[in-house]
């Protein structure tokens, strides 16, 4: 057979032991993870009349949107009943600026530390990314009193600071990573054609980095959306993200249990990271690819 030839015929079939109980194991663990979601779909559309019968997973006799109708307009979050559409509002403010400000501080981090020669360049970003490695639960009392102090504490611009702060160690890292990996000879280029810190940065780093520009958008917003204990701490009442709207349509139930709308508030709560997820996700596989856990 010569090089140019293609084999022809059919291919014939490896169908081993091996590649047998691997997927088993992949259809178990898909099954594992997604029957939770069923449940709670499932249980969403059905009315309580059905829920009462405890077959969790039967089909609905009817698909009633009636529980997702209550959860984003009329179901109590507390006093109010205003349902979830509240939070989502007060989630999308938060996670707007939080995701822009923390996103462009680690990229001007990681760009000076990787490519500037910075003094203690080394000992600045290990001492940055101390706190990536540090609960949450550590800092929240200082950052309560510096807050209270500086008053601006259970405000906007409080929670945005404290996400901009949260997400910086993981940004720098990722950025600073992704942009070792690039050539250096672009850079030294740029310096002999006279460009400074910021016509570099913007001319030449900013548009290649669009690999980790979507990595680092996704894992933010993934974050900043599913956030709980610091939008709890640090947002006040008036600006309560969707979780804590959640909880407290979960939580502060009197009488009957509405489960259909507790589910159908959770999958609500959880669109925006799974939508986010299935539009990009082949994005971040490609950015993760292209250098974001190099170095």
């Amino acid at each position: 057979m010569s090089a140019l030839e293609t084999p022809r015929g059919r291919k014939p079939a490896r169908l081993t032991p091996g590649r047998i109980g691997l997927y088993v194991f992949l259809v178990v663990a898909a099954a594992f993870f997604l029957l939770p979601a069923v449940v709670m779909v499932l249980t969403s559309l059905k009315t309580m009349e059905e829920i009462r019968l405890g077959q969790i997973f039967a089909l609905p006799q009817a698909f009633d949107l009636a529980a997702w109708s209550k959860a984003w307009s009329s179901a109590c979050t507390g006093l109010a009943c205003n349902g979830i559409s509240v939070g989502f509002l007060n989630s999308v403010k938060i996670l707007i600026p939080s995701v822009v400000i923390s996103i462009a501080a680690g990229a001007i981090n990681g760009y000076a530390l990787s490519l500037w020669n910075v003094r203690y360049a080394n000992l600045l970003f290990g001492i940055l990314l101390i706190g990536a490695f540090i609960p949450y639960q550590v800092f929240i009392y200082p950052l309560v009193r510096v807050s209270s102090l500086a008053g601006i504490f259970q405000t906007l611009p409080c929670i945005v600071i404290v996400h901009t702060i949260f997400g910086m160690p993981l940004m720098t890292l990722i950025f600073r990573n992704y942009y070792a990996s690039l050539p250096a000879e672009l850079f030294k280029a740029a310096r002999v054609d006279g460009g400074g810190f910021w016509q570099i940065f913007f001319h030449v780093i900013l548009p290649m980095s669009t690999p980790m520009l979507i990595v680092a958008a996704i894992l933010q917003v993934t974050g900043i959306w599913n956030d709980f204990i610091l939008g709890l701490t640090f947002a006040g009442g008036a600006n309560s993200p969707m979780t804590v709207q959640l909880n407290n349509i979960v939580n502060s139930t009197t009488g009957e249990r509405a489960y259909n709308v507790n589910m159908a508030a959770t999958l609500l709560t959880a669109s925006v990271p799974l939508i986010v997820y299935f539009v990009s996700g082949r994005w971040f596989v490609r950015g993760i690819a292209a250098g974001a856990v190099k170095g």
